[in-house]
């Protein structure tokens, strides 16, 4: 009697394990599969009037993942927000055969609205860089390789620029050089800024642009609540870091947007971290 109790026992056991097992399976697959919109809003009384309300959806950090056949599910989940353009914000591959990837992508991006792209640290890594900026060109997406374009809306017009990441060439121009060159052709438009990495906050302050894009730490990979991010970019060896998800005020007056990303590359998965699909809604006053 007392083996069969025992029997019982050790089946009750090995059920309850197989139960935890599934649950943290489907939760693990959950956390790195299905995309997490989040709309939020960024007021200027430096924006024009004709610009209220205009929607720039950011993609950041996809690491050649894959949300269904050609990413179908990500360009749904993109086209049902309705941007007026699509900034990606670097790292959108990390391996050479993660490459034939692109022209589909971008093609279902620059259907749906602009689509603008700048490098992040991992396209220069595989020294691809040049190679994914002309595949994304040829297929419909515009490269901002530190330089700017105009967005216009009736008279009115904001800037539009993009830099490259630290990993490309050493001569290239900084954020603030940029800004100042705007500045001198410009004057004091809105500026909209696309970047790659986080933690360059005082750069990022003192080159005064209005709104600047980034992504590069995934959030923190593993997000735990009034904590936020646990691991900043692994190759810095970082835990806690600072930035890692949001609106961040910077001291010149402009706000930061740091996506918390789509993708991974590290062994390390996302948890509570959902890939991360960000729109930001441009308010004046």
């Amino acid at each position: 009697m007392a083996s069969k109790r025992r029997v019982k026992k050790r089946r009750r056991g090995w059920i309850v394990l197989l139960v935890i097992l599934v649950v943290a399976g489907i939760f693990l697959y959950d956390q790195q599969n299905r995309i997490e919109p989040e709309t939020l809003e960024v007021p200027s009384a430096r924006l024009p009037a004709a610009f209220d309300g205009f929607r720039v959806v950011q993609v950041s950090d996809l690491h050649g993942k894959e949300f269904g056949t050609d990413n179908e599910r990500l360009l749904e989940e993109v086209r049902a927000l309705e941007p007026d353009i699509i900034a990606l914000t670097g790292d959108l591959v990390d391996a050479v055969d993660q490459l034939d990837k692109l022209p589909a992508l971008a093609r279902g991006f620059a259907d749906i609205a602009p689509t603008y792209f700048v490098t992040g640290n991992h396209e220069w890594a595989i020294h691809q860089a040049r190679e994914v900026k002309a595949i994304l060109e040829e297929n419909g997406v515009t490269p901002l390789t530190n330089e700017y374009t105009l967005l216009t809306q009736g008279d009115a017009s904001i800037v539009l620029a993009g830099i490259d990441d630290p990993n490309g060439p050493y001569d290239q121009k900084t954020a603030q050089e940029l800004t100042e060159e705007i500045r001198a052709e410009q004057g004091d438009k809105y500026i909209l800024l696309l970047a790659h990495r986080n933690e360059t906050y005082e750069t990022y302050s003192a080159c005064g642009a209005d709104l600047i894009l980034c992504g590069h730490v995934h959030g923190g990979i593993i997000r735990l609540p009034g904590v936020g991010g646990l691991i900043g970019h692994i190759y810095e060896g970082a835990v806690l870091p600072e930035y890692t998800a949001g609106l961040y005020s910077l001291a010149s007056g402009g706000v930061m947007m740091v996506s918390r990303g789509m993708g991974n590359n590290v062994p390390i998965p996302r948890m509570f971290n959902r890939p991360h699909l960000p729109m930001l809604v441009l308010r004046s006053g």
